[in-house]
């Protein structure tokens, strides 16, 4: 008899870390249930409703009998034609419909895309922070992870020189999002094509992350890596989604648009997955990305106002480095000087150890620099009402200030 045990689970899917992000946004739930007065930055999703003409379009199509149906697995074809169009419109370049995949939010596209072009072995460079899926995604597909890292400094954004050092043999893709989750940066239009030729001239793939492409502020400029650089269109692959642009987080639309090879592999794949995305949230797609940007303006002008509020009050923390956001809905402080020092009788070891200290005194949730790569900074969302995003700050500096 083999009395040699098995583990229970597999050790691929053992090995998936539990979203950072959504472990403390849970937390934070948690402890406002049970009566705390908790705030949380944690939360990567707009705080608006989404807006009312998306709802009612998903109304509509509840009450069509062909909606109750299986639909196309790549997506319904008017929901295609309408993100080429609204690509030309935003990213100023063409698409073929057939070369869209609509996909189940913006996570499924960014798993898909990976699994669609990385073989065990394939080393994936991965500008760092980064968000807290890309490593696991990476590690599903059978790939390495190679993490280049740009500190506050920088503002986050690494370059040419940085990749090109990290570049052997094995690299078979890159990851590239702009704007950032988490820094909220934004990379120039001449910053994102140097990175585009860079990685056309070695062979490399890129796959662009575009979720947060409307959320630009200030002299902010979008970088649209295959208008940039049309020539990478062969070995690209787009994702995006309705999620942060539109309040949509809950409907699960998301996309990805890529060479027809890579798209029809993806598509095999999520045939097996999860055949069609549902029919009723691309009913609401299809209004949003067929509207103007009206809605959308009026979220961006509110999320910029928090920014600069936040920032400002972020600036007034002692040990707090915070570079200027420009894009997204996020803050990235990096606090390695407090990290050695003594706040409320704790010394502080690391920036998991001051958001627990955050959590624990001031009753405010952030999500430390672990979630996204080294120790030394936290994440805050100002995707949140004006209030509790002043109180919450007032919070933090009257606990580190003292």
């Amino acid at each position: 008899m083999n009395t040699q045990q098995r583990p229970r689970v597999s050790a691929r899917l053992g090995a998936i870390a539990p979203s950072a992000t959504l472990a403390v946004s849970n937390r934070a739930k948690e402890l406002k249930a049970q009566g705390r007065p908790v705030i949380g930055f944690g939360a990567g999703e707009p705080d608006f409703p989404t807006p009312d003409y998306i709802v009612e379009a998903a109304v509509k199509a509840v009450r069509d009998p062909a909606m109750h149906k299986y639909s196309a697995n790549k997506g319904l074809p008017v929901l295609r034609e309408a993100i080429a169009k609204k690509t030309l419109r935003d990213s100023g370049y063409e698409v073929n419909p057939d070369n869209i995949l609509v996909t189940n939010g913006g996570k499924q596209a960014v798993f898909q895309a990976f699994a669609s072009v990385v073989d065990p072995g394939d080393e994936v460079l991965l500008p760092t922070p980064y968000w807290t899926t890309y490593p696991e995604v990476i590690a599903l597909a059978g790939g390495t992870t190679v993490e280049v890292f740009a500190g506050a400094d920088q503002n986050y954004k690494v370059t040419v020189e940085q990749l090109e050092e990290a570049r052997t043999d094995k690299t078979k893709a890159m990851l590239f999002c702009s704007p950032s989750n988490p820094t909220g940066s934004v990379y120039t239009p001449e910053e994102a094509k140097a990175i585009g030729e860079w990685a056309l001239e070695h062979g490399i793939w890129v796959l662009t992350d575009e979720i947060y492409e409307h959320l630009l502020y200030d002299d902010a400029q979008p970088a649209h890596m295959v208008k940039l650089v049309p020539e990478l269109a062969d070995t690209c692959i787009v994702m995006n989604g309705v999620a942060k642009t539109y309040a949509m987080t809950g409907w699960r639309v998301g996309w990805m648009i890529g060479p027809a090879d890579a798209i029809k592999a993806a598509a095999n794949f999520q045939s097996h997955l999860t055949s069609n995305v549902c029919n009723i949230a691309q009913a609401g797609a299809l209004a949003a990305v067929s509207g103007d940007l009206t809605a959308v303006d009026a979220m961006r002008e509110a999320f910029d106002r928090r920014r600069k509020l936040m920032v400002s009050m972020l600036k007034e923390v002692n040990g707090f480095n915070v570079p200027t956001p420009t894009g997204a809905f996020y803050a990235y402080p990096s606090v390695e000087e407090l990290i050695g020092e003594e706040i409320a009788g704790r010394t502080i070891s690391s920036s998991a150890d001051l958001a627990t200290l955050i959590l624990d005194e001031a009753e405010v949730a952030v999500v430390p620099g672990e979630a996204f790569g080294p120790s030394g900074f936290i994440r805050l969302s100002y995707a949140l009402g004006d209030d509790d995003l002043v109180e919450g700050v007032e919070r933090i500096q009257k606990l580190i200030n003292g």
